[in-house]
C-alpha cells in the first residue's frame, strides 16, 4: 500500500511539471535584485506587477529616501569605516588627485584623464585631496607595475580601471573596474562599471537611439546576445530556449546583426556570462529593455541606480517562463522600461567623462551621508550629475521634480539687472524700469514658466542651424518662427541654473563666456537645453518693442546679425560638451485674446498691445 501511494504522487508531480514545462501553467517569474545600501530587499520584483500588487515593496517618500551608510563589503576586511577616512574631506565637493602613471599613458588612462581635467573634482596636489585616484598598469613581462608614493597601503585610494584587467585589487584601495564579477565585488565599497567599446566618445556622446517606445505591430522581437557583439534575432513565440543552440523545437527565424546596429527590438536576452557584458551598453543605448540570464556579475553602479525599473533579471534555466513572462507584459510597462534605458544611457553611459563622474558622484554621497542624492534624483530625469544636492535639501526646490512631487513653482520671482555701462547709475536705471508702464509684460510670461520651471521663457530669441559650406555650427538673430535660444537680457529661468552654471560647468566653457559676452546667452541656453532636453518657450513682447530689441534710454535698438568671433562661439561650446544640446521649436504661447478684434479693456495683459 506504501509503494502504490508512493507511486501515485510521484505520477502526480511528474504529470504537473510536464504541464508546466509545456507552459499550459506558466510560472510567475521573480525579479530579485540587489538592494540598496541601508536597505531591506522585501518583496520580490514580479514582471507582472498587478499579480501581486499588495504584497510588492512599499513605495518610499522622497523627501525621505535618504541614502544609508554603506554595507559592510563581503570577501575583504576593508570596510567603508575601516579603510576611508572621511576627515580628509572637506569642503562640498570631493577632490581626487591622479598620480602620475609609472610607464607610459594608455590610451584608456589619456582618456580618464581627460575627464577630470577642468573638472570641479580636479585637484592639483595630493594635500588638497579627499580621494587620489591610482590607475594600475603592467610591464611588458605583465607584471604589475610599482604603487604610486603616498599609498599608505591603500587606504583613501581608488583603483580605477575601464576595462576587466589585473592588478586592481590593492590594499585597502576601494576599486572601480568594469563588470566584476559577484564573488570579489564588494558592495558598498567598490563601484561596479560599464564594459565600455574602445571607440566610446569622451564627452557629449550619442543620443539613444530608441525611435519608437512601444512594441511592434505582431510578434514581439527579441534579440539573443551573440559572441563578437552580434545579435540574434528571434521572436517570444519562436522558441523554447532561445538563448540555446540545443532546441529540439524550431528556432524561428534568425538574423545576425553586428553590435553597433540594433533593429527595433523590445527585449534584449543577454547571458549571465561576464564576456556577454559588452552587450548591456548596446542594449541600452537602443532601447532594448535588457532581460539578463542568471548574471554572474555585478550590474554598473548597482549602488545608487534601480535596475528594477530599466531591466529584468531571469533565470536561465526556466526559457518557458521567461518568454511567456514577456509575452504578458503589459503595453505600459513595456513602455516605462524602454523610456528609462533611454534617460539612464543619456545621464550616466553615453560617455567616459559621465562614467568616471557618475562613479565619483557615488562615493562623494557616501562621504555626505545624510545630505547625499535621494534615490528620486538618481533615477529620474536628469540625473545626478545635474542635481546638485549643495543647492538645497528639498526636492521641491529644484525646477525639474514638481511633476513628481504633486508641487508648484514659487508665486513671486527676482529681478536680476546686468548693468552692461559703467557710467549707468544702478539705482536710477531699477527705478526706470520699475516705473515703466511696460513692466507688466512680463506677467504673462511669468505665468507661462509656472507651467513649465524647469525650462528657459522669454521675449527675444536666436535660432542655430548647420551651416554646410563651413562645416560648422552658426545662429541668427534674425526674425523667424523658428528658434532655439531665447536671450537673458529678458528672461524667466529657474535660480538652480545659476547653481549649475557656476559649479557644474567646465572652467574651459565659462572661460569662453567670460571672452565673449554673447556666449553667456549661448552658453545658458547650452546648460538648460543640456538639463531638459527641450526648447525654450516663446512668449509675446510689447508693440513697441522690435525684435531682439534691449531696453535703453534712448529707446530700443536692433541687435546686430553675430560677428565671425561670435560664430565661432557656438563651436567651441559644441565641441566643449562634446555634441550640440540645442533644440528647435516654432510654438509661441500667446494669451487669450491676445490678437482678437475686441477692446484692449476687456484683455488683461493689456501693455502688450499698443493703445
Amino acid at each position: 500500500m506504501l509503494w502504490r501511494r508512493k507511486s501515485f504522487w510521484l505520477a502526480l508531480s511528474a504529470f504537473w511539471l510536464l504541464l508546466i514545462l509545456l507552459g499550459v501553467f506558466p510560472l510567475r517569474l521573480a525579479v530579485s535584485p540587489r538592494p540598496l545600501p541601508g536597505r531591506s530587499q522585501g518583496w520580490p520584483r514580479w514582471l507582472d506587477a498587478t499579480f501581486l500588487q499588495s504584497f510588492s515593496q512599499p513605495e518610499t517618500n522622497p523627501e525621505e529616501d535618504v541614502q544609508q551608510l554603506p554595507r559592510v563589503s563581503r570577501g575583504s576586511s576593508c570596510t567603508w569605516g575601516a579603510c576611508f577616512d572621511t576627515s580628509k574631506c572637506r569642503g562640498k565637493v570631493l577632490k581626487i588627485f591622479v598620480h602620475s602613471a609609472a610607464g607610459p599613458t594608455t590610451e584608456a588612462q589619456r582618456r580618464i584623464l581627460d575627464s577630470l581635467e577642468g573638472s570641479r573634482y580636479y585637484a592639483l596636489s595630493p594635500a588638497e585631496a579627499c580621494l587620489l585616484l591610482f590607475l594600475p598598469s603592467q610591464d611588458r613581462r605583465g607584471a604589475c607595475g610599482p604603487l604610486p608614493p603616498n599609498w599608505n597601503g591603500g587606504r583613501n585610494h581608488l583603483v580605477l580601471s575601464l576595462y576587466p584587467a589585473p592588478c586592481t585589487r590593492l590594499g585597502q584601495a576601494m576599486v572601480a573596474e568594469a563588470s566584476p564579477s559577484l564573488d570579489i565585488f564588494r558592495p558598498g565599497f567598490d563601484v561596479a562599471l560599464p564594459y565600455l567599446p574602445e571607440a566610446h566618445p569622451l564627452k557629449g556622446g550619442a543620443p539613444g537611439s530608441l525611435q519608437r517606445h512601444g512594441p511592434q505591430p505582431g510578434a514581439t522581437l527579441v534579440a539573443v546576445a551573440e559572441e563578437r557583439g552580434r545579435w540574434r534575432i528571434t521572436t517570444t513565440h519562436a522558441s523554447a530556449c532561445p538563448w540555446d543552440r540545443n532546441c529540439e523545437q524550431d528556432p524561428g527565424p534568425q538574423q545576425t546583426y553586428p553590435g553597433e546596429i540594433l533593429p527595433n527590438v523590445t527585449f534584449c536576452l543577454i547571458p549571465g556570462h561576464r564576456s556577454a557584458t559588452s552587450c548591456f551598453l548596446q542594449a541600452l543605448q537602443a532601447g532594448c529593455i535588457p532581460v539578463l540570464l542568471s548574471p554572474r556579475w555585478e550590474l554598473p553602479f548597482s549602488e545608487v541606480i534601480d535596475w528594477t525599473k530599466a531591466a529584468i533579471v531571469a533565470d536561465e534555466r526556466l526559457p518557458l517562463q521567461v518568454l511567456a513572462a514577456l509575452r504578458e507584459m503589459l503595453p505600459s510597462r513595456v513602455l516605462a522600461l524602454r523610456q528609462q534605458t533611454q534617460f539612464l544611457w543619456t545621464a550616466y553611459f553615453s560617455s567616459v567623462e559621465k562614467v568616471v563622474h557618475t562613479t565619483l558622484e557615488i562615493i562623494q554621497d557616501r562621504i555626505w551621508g545624510a545630505s547625499a542624492h535621494p534615490s528620486l534624483m538618481w533615477n529620474s530625469p536628469p540625473g545626478a550629475l545635474l542635481a546638485l544636492p549643495t543647492f538645497s535639501t528639498s526636492l521641491q526646490d529644484f525646477p525639474f521634480y514638481h511633476l513628481q512631487l504633486g508641487s508648484s513653482p514659487g508665486s513671486s520671482f527676482s529681478a536680476v539687472i546686468w548693468v552692461g555701462v559703467s557710467e549707468e547709475s544702478p539705482p536710477k536705471l531699477i527705478q526706470e524700469v520699475a516705473g515703466s508702464r511696460h513692466c507688466a509684460q512680463v506677467d504673462f510670461a511669468f505665468v507661462v514658466w509656472q507651467s513649465f520651471p524647469e525650462r528657459m521663457v522669454g521675449f527675444v530669441t536666436w535660432s542655430h542651424f548647420w551651416d554646410e559650406a563651413r562645416q560648422g555650427w552658426g545662429y541668427s538673430a534674425e526674425m523667424a518662427n523658428e528658434f532655439s535660444m531665447v536671450l537673458t537680457t529678458a528672461a524667466f529661468y529657474h535660480r538652480y541654473y545659476h547653481t549649475l552654471f557656476t559649479h557644474s560647468l567646465p572652467k574651459a566653457l565659462r572661460s569662453i563666456a567670460d571672452e565673449t559676452p554673447t556666449c553667456v546667452d549661448i552658453l545658458m541656453n547650452f546648460l538648460v537645453a543640456t538639463v531638459t532636453k527641450l526648447p525654450p518657450i516663446k512668449v509675446p513682447y510689447s508693440r513697441q518693442h522690435q525684435e531682439a530689441a534691449p531696453m535703453a534710454s534712448e529707446g530700443p535698438r536692433p541687435v546686430p546679425e553675430p560677428q565671425a568671433l561670435d560664430q565661432d562661439c557656438i563651436n567651441r561650446l559644441a565641441a566643449g560638451l562634446g555634441h550640440m544640446p540645442l533644440v528647435s521649436s516654432r510654438v509661441r504661447l500667446d494669451p487669450v485674446l491676445f490678437k482678437d478684434p475686441v477692446s484692449v479693456q476687456r484683455k488683461k495683459y493689456r501693455s502688450l498691445e499698443k493703445p
